[in-house]
């Protein structure tokens, strides 16, 4: 599966952005689907994951309450709705997919990965 992400930007804190990442292929919804991110000089971390059928999503504390992560599998895409946004949040944010994957907080599990997109956010 190929994946795009999208949606980036500058936004003020306390502003929203909604990331969309989409995938090619048939298998989309085989696909545990995760958005991580890394910050400058930071490593990558996990963000929000949703299973197969979008029953299951799991958050890193730091953005529960605030991030909603959702997909479409009619549409092949997973969205992050990131609303109160904070200065901390600033990074690149990538979608990754774990084909028949089990929710996993680890990068590693990830086969597919998307180009990632920019988040801005100004204090």
């Amino acid at each position: 599966v190929q994946l795009q992400a999208s949606g980036g930007g500058l936004v003020q804190a306390g502003g929203s952005v909604r990331l969309s990442c989409s995938a090619s292929g048939r298998t989309f919804s085989s696909y545990t689907m995760a958005w991580f991110r890394q910050a400058p000089g930071k490593d990558r971390e996990f963000v929000a994951s949703i299973s197969w059928a979008g029953v299951n999503t799991y958050y890193t504390d730091s953005v529960k309450g605030r991030f909603t992560i959702s997909r479409d599998n009619a549409k092949n895409t997973v969205y992050l709705q990131m609303n109160g946004l904070k200065p901390e949040d600033t990074a690149v944010y990538y979608c990754a997919a774990d084909y028949l994957g089990i929710s996993s907080r680890l990068k590693n599990a990830y086969e597919h990965w998307g180009q990632g997109t920019l988040v801005t956010v100004s204090s």
